[in-house]
């Protein structure tokens, strides 16, 4: 039986059905967590499928969260979506359920879950979902509303088609979740919006972002700075892709000042492999995407100089 029996076989045996996706979710872990439970509930509406983790109000359109009690997970089965390991888990009761089970596209660095389905090589865990729903379509319901949402994921993760992760494959997913008539062009200009402030944010990032001959960049963000903006952490997720734009940058580390004072580091790349270097810092991630943590600035003057390493030598190897 191969894994994806497996799954099927699992969800097809359980009632009660939770399914999880990372902390400071993206449109993928949204995209991924809620279409599956869309096509779950359009394909068993005898079935109990709920969605947890914390509402993220910029994300609302995507979806909402459903408010599950403790008991509700007795018997359960447990569906993580998205994530790589389990500290970043939403919602720590995904333990308590009565089996578990792990889809993700991250690097399988930390293993957990009774049954782990990881493909690499994978756009997004959107693109995973909807591979699931193909094996199964016999027995799945693929509504366009669960087609809108694991588009919203894919366009995500590939950045809108921009990222290597992006396959041919990816293009065909794409092109069967467009045969159900969602509106393809509303998520595309939602997703391309900003609000003001981090369109202001924009502008202070190009302005102030520092750049090295060697190709890579950076920028450190105070709370004083984000408060200048009205914004927070989550308010930054729109300029994360901004330094890439500039032709002679090849990596990037955004720092986030959290309420802690420690630092939340968004790091990117067009070339240089940087999730080793985010698993020195507490993180983690894709080769060109990845996350770290820097408890100050000594840390955060470690990463620069890691950084600058790594495309002092991609550069030597091109």
């Amino acid at each position: 039986m191969s894994t994806l029996d497996e799954i099927f076989e699992k969800i097809k045996k359980y009632n009660r059905i939770v399914i999880h996706r990372h902390q400071r979710p993206d449109p993928d872990a949204i995209g991924s967590q809620i279409g599956l439970a869309t096509i779950l509930r359009d394909s068993f509406p005898f079935k109990q499928i709920k969605v947890v983790g914390k509402q993220i109000d910029g994300l609302s359109w995507l979806g909402t969260v459903d408010e599950v009690d403790n008991d509700f997970y007795d018997d359960a089965l447990v569906i993580v979506v998205d994530t790589a390991n389990p500290p970043r888990v939403d919602d720590r009761r995904y333990e308590n359920g009565d089996y578990l089970i792990k889809i993700d596209h991250h690097p399988n660095d930390d293993p957990y879950g009774d049954i782990m389905w990881v493909e690499e090589d994978a756009s997004s865990s959107s693109e995973l979902v909807y591979d699931f729903y193909e094996q199964f379509k016999d027995e799945l319901k693929l509504s366009a509303e669960a087609a809108r949402l694991l588009y919203a994921g894919i366009v995500g993760d590939t950045g809108r088609f921009l990222y290597p992760a992006t396959s041919a494959h990816t293009h065909e997913v794409v092109a069967r979740l467009m045969d159900t008539k969602f509106d393809m062009v509303a998520v595309n200009q939602k997703m391309d919006s900003m609000s003001e402030a981090v369109a202001r944010l924009s502008a202070y990032v190009f302005e102030n972002l520092q750049v090295e001959t060697n190709g890579a960049a950076h920028i450190i963000l105070t709370n004083e700075i984000l408060e200048q903006f009205k914004l927070q952490d989550a308010g930054t997720a729109g300029i994360v892709s901004l330094p890439g734009k500039i032709d002679t940058v090849s990596c990037w580390a955004i720092f986030v000042e959290q309420q802690d004072h420690s630092y939340r580091v968004r790091l990117r790349s067009k070339g240089p492999v940087i999730n080793e270097l985010a698993k020195k810092h507490d993180g983690g991630g894709h080769p060109l995407a990845s996350g770290a943590k820097a408890a100050d600035t000594n840390e955060i003057n470690d990463i620069i100089t890691e950084l600058n390493e790594l495309a002092v030598k991609y550069g030597e190897n091109k």
